[in-house]
């Protein structure tokens, strides 16, 4: 028989107790594919508001089994209906029998081909695909229906609609037939062959013009053996002619194209030997090499009317400062001289260029420049500068560039030039950099028609031309019309290992390429790169199709440490970019929208963006970023020119409208604590060969390499590293009460590691679930290697996970650098699963390290920083005798003060309205925002310890200016990757029928004395301190909170060595 409507096939935890929820009645049951076994189902059952999941195991024989409670002997079974009749009894070790089948949801046929299914987003499953083992087929009455069923449901807007009909056709009527004859003997599927003859008719006129147009030029070179014609070829043909000739057609196209270079080279090889002629010979010279960079000139000013130019010499590694009517540099400053460079955000043309005299006083300088696009060519120019000019035998620091286009299936322009060089509109790079080379480039294009190896010469020809390096091929991966190349510098080529690819099919019924994505996976060094090219569904109304590719891509792309499979996609990568044609569009108005386009209002566009919408609401792309929009809607230009959007669509069905759209998108996801800027972020304006413009984004990547201890490992049996845990504390949005435990991966860890069960479970609130640990069943994990500078670049990627089915209940990732220390360290971040957020984690932990090995060093790109402009400086001060101004935070605006936020979720258990914790040096109203995918350390309010000053961080080395980006937060320029924090998802999606779970709702019935007369459900704040009773560790000294860093960057804010200073409070703190 067909699959039972009880199984919902590989959908996830979440759904599955999200469907339950909704049935509401005890018994209710449905099975779906084990997340943690191949092969394997998880029987979900609800009992009393509650999940219970359960394991059905195949054995070596095949038999299925249920793991149940200890006790009850366990029952074989040899079909999974089988199993389930024998569980529809009592006492066969389920908290109840199964009683309500869950049935999946069935698609109710419509007429138009393009309209959106009725389930909001997933592909409901055909009765008739996958049956269980030794059960009967299906009658064949049916077949047709469900046939053409499955047509109706899965094609979404094919532009084929004529052969679509066709297709129909032989789907209804005849289908039944071919079988038929086959059974009596005959050797074809005779009807599909008329089907598909009928179908292919107009092709006959295409080829037969292109044809005669080939012949044509074929018989200008060589006229005696010009190819037959296939219509004087029709006597010869034996049977049938009509798909014989079009295939003899298309092998003769073929033959014609093959061979016509050939035939050209040959008769003018003969003309020029007959007639003793002499073709011009090409001058073979030496293979291009990379072009030096000039010197580059900036105008600037200088304190408050003084004009200066500043010319930059890459190539030999200094800085010269010239007043503008004077010939002779005032003074030349080599790079190992430059000290800092710190960007002002209240002027965004701004910067601070601190360097070091021979005569010990460091000087600090102020330049304007004429735009903030100037002032980061400046920057990056330094930037390479130090590279260039450093003496470590691995970078530190990498420039990757993405590129997506959706080309429209026509051939690209014969020059890349402008699209390869991220010169267009919007955030572009300024002329004088835009030819710097970058390290890695990654192209993405979708509907490209070229074939694989055309495409990929042709990007190496391109930037051959434009950079003088011959880019080596990291990997390429297609699937149909969307392709993905990876290309890096030769000398980076030995850095790259573990290349991985994939492709999975989001097309009609998942199992055709012309919408789905392709990803390469690969190490740097010891950096994981992720990247990942869709093509999404298209149509303005297809949201929920849209969203349902995304999940499907994020469980079915098989990329990165094979280890890590288990983990949420978006884990398991140092960076992850994700880019592609998504196909999210504008929620406006035609009018509208063209009047904002020509005003250049794109904010106002922005806020109707279906893809920032959906973000908002955490349907996709939890915690990833996205550089600040600033040129026009990419899609749908009229093909020939960038002046006119054509949103007019004739189809067979009617016109269809497409608004202009920012359809082409690059986006990133980077672990906690890693350095990752975006310089540029824009379009093309001068490749008009599709309806697309050509999307650029370019990045500055900090990348680790494989770290060499100066000791052997081992050599001391004392200097052992090792992470200890306090106490671990879990929300969790499930209506399980599963025991769980955690797992421990990290490849600074021999082997995986494994928790105990949790020590302390509530399930008081309807929809949520929390777990503890405490520090007796966590274990104390020891690295491979102790060193400070080594495990400051380490991640911890945790796993939640159920006893009972061993399925993972969240995933998260934290990082040891902002949890080095002698005292334990509070940490919080999201847990995620499939790409949807399923809770909060937070705790209490330290990474100690031993004295000896805590020595660390500048990283290349700690010595750029940010900071506000609290004063107007004064220019030319000596930075040791007067200190200069203190920054507030030493990070962009868009990353927000650690204050004493904590997730929203706890406020339910805890008994805190649903507010945001104002910090003490903070208004009241003001909101903090978490940044995309970040970790958070946690202090509770209370006094506070002074930091340290520079001059007792790190052995007593001085800070010059204004110190590097605080922990947990990636260093970016003000503005970019910030986008409105969305609400907690484990609080916008609760389930049905178990009440209202939100905060609100949830707050008005444990404390209705603090609504407000109104009834507007207003409350009182609570402190936060007054809440925090469960599962909080003894009351321990005051803790200060995070504090500006030193130059070193995260690590240097972590004084391992010197002694703390006095605080008000009689308890010191030590760090």
């Amino acid at each position: 028989m067909a699959a039972a409507s009880w199984y919902h096939r590989d959908i996830s935890r979440v759904e599955a107790e999200e469907l339950l929820a909704r049935a509401g009645r005890d018994g209710s049951f449905l099975v779906r594919d084990s997340e943690s076994v191949a092969g394997a189902y998880a029987l979900c059952l609800l009992f009393q508001r509650h999940v219970h999941t359960y394991r059905i195991l195949p054995d070596d024989e095949g038999l299925l089994s249920v793991q149940t409670i200890q006790g009850i002997q366990a029952q074989c079974f040899h079909t999974l209906p089988d199993l389930i009749c024998a569980y529809q009894h009592p006492n066969n070790g389920l908290v109840t029998p199964l009683l309500y089948p869950v049935h999946r949801a069935r698609w109710v046929p419509d007429d138009d081909l393009d309209g959106e299914d009725g389930r909001g987003g997933r592909h409901a499953v055909p009765a008739m695909v996958g049956t269980w083992p030794s059960a009967p087929m299906a009658s064949q009455t049916h077949i047709p229906q469900q046939l053409h069923q499955r047509l109706q449901e899965q094609v979404h807007s094919s532009p084929a609609s004529d052969f679509m009909g066709f297709v129909a056709e032989y789907l209804n009527h005849h289908v039944q037939l071919d079988p038929q004859a086959l059974c009596l003997g005959h050797p074809q599927l005779q009807h599909l062959s008329t089907a598909l003859a009928t179908a292919c008719q107009p092709l006959h006129s295409e080829i037969d013009f292109t044809l005669a147009g080939l012949e044509t030029l074929a018989r200008v070179f060589d006229p005696p053996v010009s190819p037959c014609s296939p219509a004087r070829e029709q006597g010869l043909l034996t049977s049938d002619p009509d798909l014989e000739l079009l295939l003899h057609k298309i092998s003769t196209v073929n033959h014609l194209l093959s061979s016509l270079e050939k035939k050209v080279l040959k008769s003018l090889q003969e003309t020029v030997s007959k007639h003793n002629l002499a073709l011009p010979s090409a001058v073979v010279g030496p293979p291009p090499s990379a072009k030096p960079l000039a010197v580059q000139s900036f105008e600037v000013k200088a304190g408050k009317s003084q004009r200066v130019v500043l010319l930059v010499d890459v190539e030999s590694g200094t800085v010269a400062v010239t007043k503008r009517d004077s010939g002779s540099p005032e003074e030349v400053i080599p790079q190992d001289k430059i000290l800092q460079l710190i960007k002002y955000q209240s002027v965004q043309s701004k910067v601070r260029l601190v360097w070091a005299r021979e005569s010990q006083r460091s000087l600090g300088r102020d330049f304007v420049f004429p735009s903030a696009r100037k002032r980061e060519a400046f920057c990056q120019l330094l930037q390479l500068m130090k590279i260039q000019h450093s003496n470590l035998d691995e970078p530190e620091l990498v420039s990757v560039y993405i590129g997506t286009w959706n080309m429209g299936s026509t051939p690209p322009p014969r020059s890349l030039a402008s699209w390869l060089t991220s010169r267009g509109l919007g955030h572009t790079q300024d002329e004088t950099t835009a030819c710097i080379p970058h390290d890695i480039y990654v192209i993405g294009t979708q509907e490209n028609s070229l074939g694989d190896r055309e495409w990929v010469e042709f990007l190496r020809a391109s930037l051959k031309t434009l950079m003088a390096i011959d880019y080596r091929v990291v990997a390429l991966q297609c699937l149909w019309s969307i392709k993905i190349v990876v290309l890096v510098k030769p000398e980076h080529e030995r850095r790259i290992s573990h290349v991985r690819t994939s492709s999975v099919k989001t097309g009609i019924a998942n199992t055709l390429g012309n919408k789905g994505a392709v990803g390469v996976s690969f190490l740097f060094n010891g950096t994981s790169f992720g990247f990942i090219n869709c093509h999404l569904t298209s149509g303005s109304e297809k949201i929920h199709r849209r969203n349902q590719n995304y999940s499907d891509i994020l469980h079915s792309l098989v990329l990165g440490d094979k280890r890590l499979g288990g983990f949420d996609l978006t884990l398991r990568f140092t960076h992850l970019f994700w880019f592609g044609d998504l196909n999210y569009r504008l929620d406006m108005g035609m009018e509208d929208i063209l009047a904002h386009v020509t005003k250049k209002e794109f904010q106002a566009l922005l806020a109707v963006d279906q893809l920032n919408l959906e973000r908002e609401k955490n349907k996709v792309f939890l915690r990833f970023s996205e550089g600040d929009i600033s040129f026009p809607p990419t899609y749908r230009y009229e093909r020939g020119s960038r002046d006119t959007y054509v949103w007019q669509k004739f189809k067979p069905t009617g016109v269809r409208i497409n608004v202009p759209s920012w359809c082409d998108r690059i986006l990133w996801k980077s672990h906690p604590e890693t350095h990752v800027v975006c310089n540029s972020y824009g379009c093309t304006d001068d490749i008009v060969t599709s309806d697309h413009s050509p999307v650029f984004a370019t990045f500055e990547v900090g990348v680790t390499s494989q770290f060499v201890p100066k000791e052997a490992p081992g050599s001391s049996p004392k200097a052992l590293a090792c992470i200890e845990w306090e106490s671990l504390e879990v929300i969790l949005k499930t209506t399980s009460r599963s025991k769980c435990y955690i797992e421990f991966h990290s490849y600074c860890l021999e082997e995986m590691q494994r928790s105990g069960e949790n020590t302390f479970q509530n399930c008081d609130i309807p929809g949520f679930l929390k777990l503890g640990w405490s520090a007796k069943h966590l274990p104390v994990l020891n690295p491979i290697l102790p060193d400070l500078e080594y495990l400051g670049d380490q991640h911890l990627l945790l796993s939640i996970k159920g006893v009972e089915s061993c399925e993972s209940y969240g995933e998260c990732c934290i990082a040891l650098r902002s949890m080095i220390g002698s005292t334990a360290q509070q940490f919080e971040t999201f847990l995620f699963h499939r790409g949807e957020e399923t809770g909060s984690i937070r705790g209490w932990m330290r990474v100690r390290v031993p004295t000896e090995r805590r020595s660390t060093r500048e990283r290349l790109y700690e010595w750029i920083s940010f900071e506000e402009e609290d004063a107007e400086p004064v220019t030319d001060t000596p930075l040791r005798p007067k200190p200069p101004l203190q920054p507030r935070r030493s990070r962009p605006r868009s990353l927000p003060e650690a204050t004493g936020y904590t997730n929203p979720a706890y406020f339910i258990f805890e008994g805190v309205p649903n507010t945001w914790i104002p910090a003490p040096d903070e208004a009241p109203n003001k909101q903090a925002e978490s940044p995309a995918g970040g970790q958070r350390r946690w202090s509770p309010p209370g006094p506070r310890v002074p930091s340290p000053s520079g001059e007792e961080q790190w052995g007593g080395r001085p800070r010059y200016g204004a110190p590097s980006p605080s922990c947990g937060h990636p260093l970016s320029p003000p503005g970019v990757g910030h986008h409105k924090r969305p609400k907690s998802a484990i609080l916008a999606r609760d389930a049905a029928g178990l009440g209202d779970c939100s905060l609100s709702a949830l707050h008005v019935a444990t404390h209705p004395s603090q609504v407000s007369p109104e009834g507007r459900g207003d409350t009182q704040e609570i402190p936060l301190r007054q809440t925090h009773r469960v599962l909080e560790p003894p009351p321990r000294p005051c803790r200060e909170v995070p504090r500006p860093l030193g130059k070193r960057g995260a690590l240097g804010a972590l004084d391992l060595g010197a002694q703390p200073r006095q605080a008000a409070n009689p308890h010191p703190v030590w760090m």
